[in-house]
Parts: C-alpha cells; structure tokens; sequence
C-alpha cells in the first residue's frame, strides 16, 4: 500500500500538475455549477421558449385578422355606397313607374264603375222601361260585376306577383 499511495503521492507534491489554491477551487466549481444550471435549463426549462413563440403567434393572429376586418368594412363600406349610388335610384324609378301605371288603372276602373251606377240609376229612373229589362239588365249588370271582380283579383294576383319578385331582386342585391 505503501507503494500506491506513495506513487499518488509523488505527483501531487513533484513537479508533474500543479495543485490549485483553494480560492481557485471554489470559483471553479462555482463556474462549473452555473454552467450545469444554464444547460439544465436550456435542455429543461421550455418557458423562454414557448413565452416567445406565443407572443410571436398571438402578434400575428392580431395583425391578420385586423386585416380580414378592415377588408370586411371595406367590402361593407363599397356595397353600400354602390347601394346608395346605384340600386336605391333605380328601385326609386322602378318603384314610381309601377304606382303611375297601378294609378291609371285604378282611375279607369272607377270611371267605368262610375259609368254603370249612372246607367243603372237613370234605367230605375225612367217609367217607361218593363220589369223583364229591369231583370236583364240587372243580370246582365251582376255579370259584369263578377267578371270585374275576377278581373280585379287576377290583377292583385298579378301585382302581388310583381312586387314578390322585386323584392327578391332587392333581398339578391
């Protein structure tokens, strides 16, 4: 035993390495240490990294939908004016052209209602006129008035028609 440990002995007493002092020791290890923490944490400890690509993907979630929302409003913004600059006047027109022609219509249907009442009253009117043309005028007066009626329905199908349909054309636009 004697052999080994003087054998161990030798170098560090002769002059092979030479011994630290201690205050070199201690800083050493200390830097040993702080090394073993920074590669613990670098091989370990994730936080930094996961913190950074958060905020890198929450920066450019932000920035690309403020961009799909100011397309969106501006999208928004031309239907509209297109809208206010286009469509509105020519529904406007649209709109006007039919209530003078619905206009018409009804003034000619109430000229010609008007025409039959005096008709009528004028034949109530005269003595001379038999009972059996009383009968066939009336008759003759009752058809009319269901043929008109029928007529009047088929044209309030009609416009109803109409106003269904532009107004799918404006729900489309």
């Amino acid at each position: 035993m004697e052999t080994q440990m003087g054998c161990e002995a030798a170098p560090r007493s002769g002059g092979g390495k030479k011994r630290d002092s201690p205050g070199t020791a201690g800083s050493l290890a200390h830097l040993i240490i702080k090394d073993l923490g920074e590669i613990q944490s670098r091989l370990l400890d994730h936080r930094p990294v996961i913190q950074g690509e958060t905020r890198y993907f929450v920066k450019e979630f932000e920035e690309k939908c403020s961009l799909q929302e100011m397309r969106v409003l501006e999208n928004l913004k031309n239907m509209i004016h297109k809208t206010n600059e286009q469509t509105l006047p020519k529904c406007g027109e649209t709109v006007q052209d039919n209530i003078n022609q619905v206009l018409q219509r009804l003034q000619a249907a109430n000229h010609s209602v008007c025409r039959l009442q005096q008709r009528e009253q004028e034949q109530r009117k005269s003595p001379k006129i038999h009972s059996e043309h009383l009968i066939a005028s009336e008759k003759q007066h009752a058809i009319q008035w269901e043929d008109f009626t029928k007529e009047q329905h088929n044209k309030q199908a009609e416009v109803d028609k109409e106003h269904k349909k532009a107004m799918e054309r404006l729900k489309g636009q």
